[in-house]
């Protein structure tokens, strides 16, 4: 079996392992309330999808380090479905997505995600970043009692920044002075203790939502098993499929070039398959690869299924008797946290070669980045960033032909 294999591995350090998962489980948090909100559906059910799918990703996964769970992308997809007919179909929908992406996975499709161009990835990768960026935005923000949003401002603005502002100095700080205890979790400890202490008034992950509950239990949707329901969930399922492997294995791909090492696509497609389908068994939202979590964990020093598997059970953890510490924690110090992922999560060097490449492939760029960011659909960009680059090829071709 990969994982006791892995862990036999005499070059695993496992205190990298357990720390840099326990940094993840903390960020996993914030990120699970946030989705669930979106998805329109309680925050438990976010946190139990990213247990599941972080576990199991962990156990059979074909990238070591790479972090699972619920996500954004998945959770833009489903809300309409939630809405529109309940989040049984959500469950039932869950199940017949992790079916089709083992499909894909028994059928060894995943590798062809390998032939998505360079151009296409610094668009994912930077169109993701801006999106991690923006998305922590909503810190930023209150709602009065008529319901309205409002930006911070005066005393509180001024608390907010200065906060993150410190997780992130701690963060790019910690590394020069030593790396025995990973930079991310040294300042949400150092953060905390500080807002406990002083007895700061700032938003706290408890503000967002309380995240204590039990074990996950087994649960089979309640919707009709006929061609009707088949009819409502195939669309969404196919979608959140395609859009889960899209976002996994361009995370892999990702973290295959930071660490210099190569993975398994059709084995990890077939892990997303499995994770998603017993996540809808047991209630969950669905979900994928995590690539600012998966950048927290490969930064934080973590090359091994052992850091992913501590950040799953850590997350359970919390949920089961962590919650009363766990919603102390500022929400400035995950801002910060999830700034300096977004940072580093850019490929700066993608501006500084405009003018050495093909103009189309700066237009595919542009156009990969705009519509993850815009649509948050990142199968749409990257099937758009292909199709662009495969005429644009074609175009080069024949122009050769006809010379």
């Amino acid at each position: 079996m990969a994982f006791i294999e892995q862990l036999k591995n005499d070059k695993l350090n496992f205190k990298n392992e357990v720390l840099s998962g326990m940094t993840v489980s903390l960020a996993l948090v914030p990120e699970a309330v946030a989705f669930s909100i979106i998805a329109n559906v309680s925050p438990l059910v976010g946190l139990y999808s990213a247990f599941i799918i972080g576990l199991i990703t962990a156990i059979m996964g074909g990238r070591p380090g790479m972090i699972s769970g619920a996500t954004g992308a998945i959770a833009v997809v489903v809300v309409a479905l939630v809405i529109r007919h309940g989040i049984e179909y959500l469950f039932a929908a869950v199940i017949l997505m992790g079916l089709i992406q083992m499909a894909i996975g028994f059928f060894k499709l995943g590798k062809f995600i390998r032939l998505v161009p360079h151009a296409v990835m610094f668009g994912f990768v930077n169109g993701l970043a801006i999106v991690i960026f923006m998305a922590q935005l909503a810190q930023f923000k209150f709602t009065d009692i008529n319901g309205i949003e409002h930006w911070l401002g005066g005393q509180a603005l001024l608390v907010m920044l200065g906060f993150v502002g410190l997780t992130m100095a701690i963060i790019y700080v910690m590394p020069k002075l030593t790396k025995a205890v990973p930079a991310s979790l040294t300042a949400i400890i150092v953060v905390s203790a500080i807002v406990i202490y002083f007895q700061v008034q700032t938003r706290t992950v408890g503000d967002i939502a309380s995240i204590a509950g039990g074990f996950p239990e087994f649960h089979l949707p309640q919707v009709p098993l006929n061609l009707e329901t088949l009819k409502i969930i195939f669309p969404y399922s196919l979608v959140m499929a395609l859009v889960g492997l899209i976002e996994s294995l361009l995370t892999l791909t990702v973290i295959d070039e930071m660490t210099e090492t190569r993975s398994r696509a059709n084995k990890e497609s077939v892990a997303q398959g499995v994770a998603n389908f017993v996540c809808g068994l047991f209630g969950g939202m669905g979900g994928c690869a995590m690539i600012g979590q998966s950048l927290i964990n490969i930064n934080s020093g973590a090359r091994n299924r052992l850091s992913a598997f501590v950040a799953a059970v850590g997350l359970l953890l919390i949920v089961l008797v962590g919650s009363p510490l766990i919603e102390k924690i500022p929400m400035a110090a995950l801002v910060g946290v999830m700034f300096v992922v977004a940072i580093g999560t850019f490929e700066w060097a993608s501006l500084k070669i405009f003018r050495k490449v093909p103009m189309t492939d700066v237009i595919v760029m542009f156009v990969v980045a705009g519509i993850t960011v815009i649509f948050h659909n990142l199968a749409v960009a990257v099937i758009a960033g292909v199709i662009i680059s495969a005429l644009a090829f074609a175009w080069e071709n024949a122009k050769l032909v006809r010379a």
